[in-house]
């Protein structure tokens, strides 16, 4: 497998900026398009052959669907694959039945086959879509796009943009390495690739004026890596996790960490001198850290001082009830260097090695998923609140994702959240206990799982029936 540096060498970086993907905006609540199939890329505009990869309308990643808060959304998806695919809206807090979850909330779309998504949008800010059949592949293989939904009023700012991070795992002939489905993948971190992008790009430098405020607005489509991002020379400010206002605050540790579905919405306030260039840095993995791009300062200063942070409006989301609230523990257990030694599927207690021999290897209450359709883990009164303790007992993270319903996070091995943080998908650090809760507002079988799609597709995901 080619390293990084030769995969550089032979793409010919000379990649333009990380420009936003194309929009697609309907007017008056009309219906949008977007149609899944095979389609080619090219990762540096100047030099490089294409990439066979597949896309949304001819592109990877997909158009950003752009919306307003309060319209509701009419997606017409066709299926131009050779296999079944569907579409999960991920984070939107969507109708059972629009959820894209085969075997529980729909059939999956065949081959030649559409389905028109309808869905009103309650929530403002940063959310994406992708697949929810045959995850693992067809994520890696580029079917991914961003949603935004614009808030009545939105804070100013001189340019808002979008990255949205992934990275390919490429062959020594540069084309997608065919290693779907490995056991070593699934019962490790899952799929890293071997050569990061932004907006499905190497990224060029990106030019900035001094004095200008940027929204930056991240999303990781990435199947397993992790990011952590370190602005050197600058102090970007968080306002929002996962679409959802918070208090404006410096990332923890200097560094914005974002694992696999997550998104952060940033300040990035551009104090620069004229003339200087300040590198974008990955310093997720100790001993591989990376620079991702470089941000070059050139133009005239816009202003010679920030203006105060602005901040967004509260989540209008149902308020938990913690006096009243059922109690959960939700165990990750498995995977390399794990204790699993035994545990259900499909009511039948099996060792570890029989486990393995079938491709599964995570465990959520000592219980392996063999597929979406499966008897849920919790049931809930509609309305009632919940909080769910996740235990990590393995050596991975896992970004826990539960469909239909923002989760506030509470505390963190038993500390308090500094920040009133409302998330859709929570990284929980190896050996990690992290507290969460939801009010159960929306009826229907909805998916919790880790957001590594190798992991979930090797058990560790469940059902959580609403109503």
């Amino acid at each position: 497998m080619l390293n990084r540096r030769e995969l550089f060498r032979r793409t010919a970086v000379l990649a333009a900026a990380a420009a936003l993907p194309p929009r697609l905006q309907a007017a008056g609540g009309g219906e949008l398009t977007l149609e899944a199939a095979p389609t080619q890329i090219r990762l540096a505009d100047d030099g490089g052959p294409p990439l066979p990869v597949w896309g949304y309308n001819g592109i990877s990643p997909g158009p950003v669907l752009r919306f307003e808060v309060g319209e509701t959304a009419r997606i017409r998806v066709r299926n131009r694959l050779d296999r079944p695919t569907t579409v999960h809206w991920h984070g939107l807090r969507v109708p059972n039945a629009m959820d894209g979850v085969p075997g529980l909330t729909q059939d999956p779309i065949p081959p030649g086959g559409e389905f028109l998504y309808t869905f009103a949008l309650r929530d403002p800010g940063t959310f994406w879509y992708h697949p929810h059949f045959q995850s693992a592949e067809q994520l890696d293989r580029g079917l991914a796009g961003a949603i935004v939904v614009a808030d009545r009023d939105e804070p100013a700012v001189d340019r808002d943009l979008l990255w949205v991070l992934d990275d390919w795992r490429l062959d020594a002939q540069g084309e997608v390495h065919e290693s779907f489905g490995n056991l070593h993948d699934a019962s490790h971190a899952g799929r890293l690739g071997n050569l990061p992008t932004i907006n499905g790009r190497l990224a060029a430098p990106l030019t900035v004026r001094p004095g200008e405020r940027i929204r930056l607005r991240l999303l990781n489509v990435a199947n397993a890596r992790v990011f952590a991002l370190d602005f050197a020379g600058h102090a970007p400010a968080v306002i929002a996790l996962d679409g959802h206002a918070v208090t404006p605050h410096a990332p923890a540790g200097g560094r914005v960490v974002l694992g696999p579905a997550m998104r952060v919405d940033l300040i990035l306030d551009c104090t620069g001198e004229p003339g200087s260039t300040h590198a974008v840095s990955d310093r997720a993995y100790p001993r591989r850290p990376f620079e991702l791009t470089t941000l070059v300062y050139a133009g005239t200063p816009l202003r010679a001082m920030p203006p105060p942070l602005p901040v967004l409006s509260a989540p209008a989301l149902p308020v938990p009830d913690l006096a009243r609230a059922v109690h959960h523990e939700l165990v990750l257990e498995g995977g390399a260097m794990g204790a699993l030694r035994e545990a259900l599927l499909d009511g039948e207690r099996l060792g570890i090695r029989e486990l393995a021999r079938r491709g599964k290897v995570w465990a959520l209450n000592g219980v392996v998923a063999p597929g979406h359709h499966l008897e849920p883990w919790l049931h809930a009164a509609v309305d009632s609140t919940h909080v769910i303790t996740v235990d990590n007992r393995t050596a991975f993270p896992h970004p826990i994702h539960l469909h239909g319903h923002p989760v506030k996070v509470l505390a963190r091995n038993e500390s308090a959240s500094p920040f009133r943080q409302w998330r859709d998908t929570v990284l929980v650090w190896p050996r990690e206990r992290v507290r969460l809760a939801f009010v159960a507002d929306n009826p229907g079988l909805w998916m919790i799982h880790c957001h590594i799609p190798e992991h979930q597709e090797a058990g560790m995901m469940g059902v959580v029936q609403v109503g």
